[in-house]
């Protein structure tokens, strides 16, 4: 059962694995200077002190992030990662209205360098990128218009791919203060990764793991 501490907001813990409920606004790893040493590995670590990363979110996102209990476990999930053997599924809310209802990005997408961590979209020599998107509610509204309630799930892990994506298409995710033009409107990037499912490192069962977006 999932349970709140004055650190961490733990949504499944066992003897292969962990995950954790990602506050927005916190480093995934440590970052550079001070700053960097608040980070939610350090605080996973210091709670559970075999725990190694396997993933990451931006600092930006909120929701699931799983932690290995050990190299063997986290050699095993980062394949499974690689592999696109674990199911991710991300709730945003982006500006305007979608004509559609569900649809694919197929937008290659590479490093914006001389504006890092920005990425872009590159047809001639963007890394393949593919988002599929649903429509989960319509009718929303913020100050600067309609907003649309969507479920994503990234079939590749490109860095901000999500983000760059629904900008790609002209509906940035609200908030977002590196790819939408009015961030303003929204007091935090709305993002976050709601669903995991994968084969358990142990023994293969199927593992579902829920977090309901905060917003």
């Amino acid at each position: 059962m999932p349970f709140v501490s004055s650190t961490l907001r733990v949504v499944h813990a066992d003897s292969s694995l962990i995950a954790i409920d990602k506050p927005e606004g916190l480093l995934a790893v440590p970052g550079r200077g001070e700053g960097g040493l608040v980070n939610l590995t350090a605080q996973v670590q210091a709670a559970f002190g075999d725990a190694l990363i396997v993933h990451r979110l931006d600092m930006a996102t909120s929701g699931l992030m799983l932690f290995a209990r050990g190299a063997a476990v986290q050699r095993q999930l980062s394949v499974a990662f690689a592999e696109r053997q674990v199911h991710k599924r991300y709730i945003a809310v982006v500006q305007g209205e979608l004509t559609a209802e569900e649809g694919i990005i197929d937008v290659p997408l590479i490093a914006d360098w001389p504006n890092r961590p920005r990425q872009i979209v590159d047809l001639h020599n963007g890394k393949t990128a593919l988002t599929r998107w649903r429509v989960v509610a319509r009718g929303e509204r913020g100050p600067e218009g309609a907003r649309t309630r969507l479920a994503l799930e990234p079939v590749t892990g490109r860095s901000h791919q999500l983000r760059v994506h629904l900008q790609s298409i002209g509906h940035a995710i609200c908030g977002d203060t590196l790819y939408a033009a009015e961030p303003h409107h929204s007091p935090r990037l709305l993002l976050h990764a709601c669903h995991l499912t994968l084969a358990h490192p142990a023994d293969g069962t199927p593992l579902q793991l829920d977090c309901p977006a905060p917003f």
